[in-house]
C-alpha cells in the first residue's frame, strides 16, 4: 500500500508540475503573440470572423466604454474586485438571474484559456490564469487581448471584426456612441443588439456614452493610456 501511495503522489506531483509549466508557457507566449484561437471560437456553431489589431489601432473610446460598462476599477485592482464579487453573491442568493461580478482581467483569462459556463472548477482555473496574466501581461496587454478575443456578435470576435460588421469601418475610428453600443452588448453578444437597440439597452448605452468623459477625466484608464 505504501508503494502505491508513493506512486500516486509522484503522479500527482508530476501532473501539478506539468500543469504549472504548460500554463505559464502559454501565458508568457501570449504576452507577445496574438491569441490565434480560443475554445469559445472552436465551439461556436457559426462560422467565425476575427481580426487581431494592436491596441493602438483600436479607438480609445472602446476601452473607455468597456471600463465604464464592465469594470470601473480595472486600473486599481489586481485582477479581482472583492466588492463586486460580494454584491454578485448577495444578489445570486436572492434568486433570479445569476450575476458574475467578474473583472475584465477575469473575463480575459476565461476567454483566452478556458470555456464559457460556470462551475467551481472553471472558476478556480480562471482565478489561476487571472493571477498570472496580471503579473506577467500587465493592464495594457490585458485590455488589448480582451478587445481582440471578446465575442462581439454572432460568430464575430474582437473589436475590428465587430466594428466592420456593425458600422462598416475600422475600430480605429469608433465614435463614443458606437463604442458604447458595442460595450453594452458584450455580456450577451448573441442576444443584445448593437445597431438600433431599443428599451433598456438603448438607455444603458446612452449612460455608458455619458460615462466615457468621466473615465478619461478621473484617470480610470490611466494604466492603459498615459
Amino acid at each position: 500500500m505504501k508503494r502505491i501511495g508513493n506512486f500516486l503522489l509522484r503522479i500527482l506531483a508530476k501532473g501539478i508540475l506539468w500543469f504549472v509549466g504548460v500554463t505559464l508557457v502559454l501565458v508568457i507566449a501570449f504576452k507577445w503573440i496574438p491569441v490565434p484561437i480560443t475554445a469559445t471560437m472552436v465551439m461556436d456553431e457559426n462560422s467565425i470572423t476575427k481580426d487581431w489589431e494592436a491596441l493602438e489601432n483600436i479607438d480609445s473610446n472602446l476601452a473607455y466604454a468597456v471600463i465604464a460598462s464592465e469594470d470601473s476599477k480595472f486600473c486599481s485592482h489586481w485582477g479581482f474586485d472583492p466588492e463586486a464579487i460580494g454584491k454578485a453573491a448577495l444578489e445570486n442568493a436572492k434568486g433570479g438571474r445569476i450575476r458574475g461580478g467578474s473583472t475584465i482581467s477575469q473575463q480575459t483569462a476565461k476567454n483566452v484559456f478556458l470555456w464559457q459556463g460556470g462551475g467551481y472548477f472553471r472558476k478556480a482555473l480562471e482565478a489561476w490564469f487571472t493571477f498570472w496574466i496580471e503579473a506577467i501581461w500587465g493592464k495594457e496587454r490585458i485590455m488589448e487581448v480582451y478587445l481582440n478575443v471578446a465575442e462581439t456578435g454572432i460568430g464575430t470576435y474582437g473589436a475590428e471584426a465587430g466594428a466592420q460588421r456593425y458600422f462598416g469601418h475600422s475600430a480605429a475610428r469608433l465614435t463614443p456612441d458606437e463604442a458604447s453600443r458595442m460595450a453594452v452588448a458584450l455580456p450577451l453578444p448573441k442576444k443584445r443588439l448593437v445597431k438600433n437597440p431599443g428599451g433598456w439597452l438603448a438607455g444603458h448605452g446612452n449612460r455608458i456614452e455619458r460615462s466615457i468623459p468621466v473615465v478619461k477625466r478621473d484617470g480610470l484608464a490611466a494604466c492603459i493610456y498615459e
